[in-house]
């Protein structure tokens, strides 16, 4: 049976190297399942706290000196849990079979590259099949895969029908977020390829605190009225909701894209981003480009192009996008984590 009141605890690696993705997707399904009566925590390194503090001041904490095996159980000990969330891609069965304990454990992950001891795998690659996980995991390990299990945060389902009523044939808004990390300063990269090709369009872009983007971007603001600066910022739905299209990297911020049904160019920055990118492409829902291609400028400029001048491109990539992602996934996952404590309980 499942508790009253489960305790799961999230170990989610993140920091200037790891970047934001882990923290903010793991911080979805900690919504998802206190909403279910969970009670949830994080383990927390000096180098997430900052995140911590800017997008979750409220969760719960507990202190680690590093995200390696035995720091996170010396973190743990005496601590009492139902299951852990793992995101965390240094982790391994090892890791997650010794700090779980026996206790139910989901992974989240989108690599598919080493062995995971969990009753439950999260990953949401759209071309992602059970095959790719039948040597890396139990049989009796749950895989949750594909875009229906993305972690989205609920306030995104709330403004998906508004979302797709509002597309239309003007383009008055621009958003670009291309990840709180900013790898090799892309967001500048790109806003330099953006703003001659926009005219008296206003443009939103999204960083981090310690983007090394920030500092050039903000002098740029200070000379162009269309710059708009939102650092660490919260309400990332209503920006993407009122934007007419977005350039952003394919990290798990594409299934808020595709949940709200808004026209994208999708930027590799990471290797673990190009399958993600591949599919979304083939399917018609994004356009995508890949930061490390030597024409990489060139092939951006053309992609804004297409997205500035192209009402019937953005309508086509809208229509797919809004098929590819519902914003429903964060709830189906915590419902499989609270199913999995109940196993592990009834087999105590």
């Amino acid at each position: 049976m499942i508790p009253e009141t489960p305790r799961v605890l999230f170990i989610a690696d993140a920091g200037p190297e790891a970047g934001g993705g882990h923290l903010m997707r793991s911080l979805t399904l900690a919504e998802a399942l206190s909403v279910r009566g969970a009670a949830c925590a994080f383990l927390a390194t000096p180098q997430a706290e900052p995140l911590m503090e800017t997008f979750a001041p409220a969760m719960s904490r507990i202190e680690a000196a590093g995200t390696d095996r035995p720091a996170l159980a010396a973190a743990l000990a005496g601590q009492g849990f139902d299951a852990l969330v793992f995101d965390h891609y240094r982790l391994a069965r090892p890791d997650h079979e010794a700090l779980a304990g026996g206790r139910a454990c989901l992974v989240i992950d989108d690599l598919a590259d080493r062995p995971l001891g969990a009753d439950v795998v999260l990953d949401s690659g759209p071309n992602r099949r059970p095959l790719d996980y039948t040597l890396l995991t139990d049989g009796d390990t749950r895989l949750l895969l594909g875009p229906e299990y993305a972690p989205v945060r609920s306030r995104f389902a709330a403004l998906r029908a508004s979302s797709l009523a509002r597309r239309g044939d003007e383009v008055r808004r621009v958003l670009v977020t291309m990840g709180l990390g900013d790898v090799g300063g892309v967001t500048s990269r790109v806003v330099d390829r953006l703003r001659p090709r926009l005219g008296d369009v206003a443009i939103d872009v999204v960083l981090g605190g310690q983007a090394p983007s920030l500092r050039a971007l903000s002098r740029m603001a200070a000379h162009d009225r269309r710059l708009n600066l939102h650092v660490d910022a919260r309400d990332m739905a209503t920006l993407l909701h009122d934007a007419d299209f977005v350039l952003s990297a394919a990290g798990s911020t594409v299934w808020e894209i595709c949940t709200l049904g808004l026209p994208a160019a999708i930027v590799v920055v990471a290797e673990n981003q190009r399958g993600a990118g591949q599919a979304l492409s083939e399917r018609g829902a994004a356009l995508v480009v890949d930061a490390a291609d030597p024409a990489f400028d060139s092939a951006l400029d053309r992609t804004i192009m297409r997205l500035v001048t192209d009402p019937v491109q953005r309508a086509q990539l809208s229509a797919a996008a809004a098929g590819v992602c519902d914003g429903q996934g964060a709830g189906r996952a915590a419902e499989a984590l609270l199913q999995a404590i109940s196993r592990r309980n009834a087999a105590a």
